[in-house]
């Protein structure tokens, strides 16, 4: 299944999960409990679940080969060139998945239990102090829009676990979508030409992506 990291709801993901047509289910989590439960830092990351219910791999990287659609979303650019710069194969990922389909707990790509465990971190007391401060931006954002409130305490979730990159994601899209009456406003994650001085927090995606020593 996939799951959209989305305190807006569904309505935003509509348009995309209809124009990708899945054949399996498509959820979404309005409170970012996969942050929480699993450790989901990014999008777009993978977990592998078993029949059992036992993780197989924990939260890593993992998506199919980029399709390129025309666009003038300059964040629709900045992922496109992420997503090829970090894989010399973006298509590899899916195979190791249809390895696993076929061969279960014998493919090459699933872990033990001992390596999953190992291979997770303990909940930090900043970690667990930005989910706080992330819930709270979200009761404000729906309670009375994106305001100072909303944004203080989203951006002490972006300072005590800076790695999360999908609490910077969220709060790009939060604000960009204001009063707006684009849809796609919802997802700008970079101030468009013109709007840099409106542009309330200190980084964007390009920043992020260039901090991590990405060229977008």
């Amino acid at each position: 299944m996939t799951i959209g990291l989305e305190m807006g709801g569904a309505e935003p993901l509509r348009p995309f999960i209809e124009l990708a047509r899945p054949e399996h289910p498509s959820l979404v989590d309005e409170t970012h409990r996969l942050d929480a439960l699993f450790g989901v830092t990014n999008i777009p990351q993978n977990i592998w679940i078993d029949e059992t219910g036992t993780i197989v791999r924990p939260p890593e990287p993992g998506s199919p080969a980029p399709v390129y659609v025309e666009t003038d979303d300059p964040t629709y650019t900045m992922v496109m060139h992420y997503m090829h710069e970090r894989r010399d194969d973006p298509g590899a990922y899916s195979e190791r998945i249809r390895d696993w389909a076929r061969k279960g707990a014998d493919s090459g790509y699933a872990l033990t239990p001992a390596e999953v465990v190992a291979g997770s971190r303990p909940r930090s007391v900043d970690v667990s102090r930005a989910a706080a401060h992330f819930d709270l931006a979200l009761h404000l954002w729906r309670t009375e829009g994106f305001s100072e409130r909303t944004l203080r305490h989203l951006e002490q979730a972006h300072t005590l676990q800076p790695d999360n990159i999908t609490y910077r994601r969220q709060a790009y899209s939060a604000w960009s979508r204001g009063d707006r009456s684009d849809p796609a406003a919802f997802f700008m994650q970079t101030p468009k030409p013109g709007e840099e001085a409106d542009w309330p927090f200190v980084s964007d995606f390009g920043k992020d992506m260039a901090a991590l020593g990405i060229n977008v």
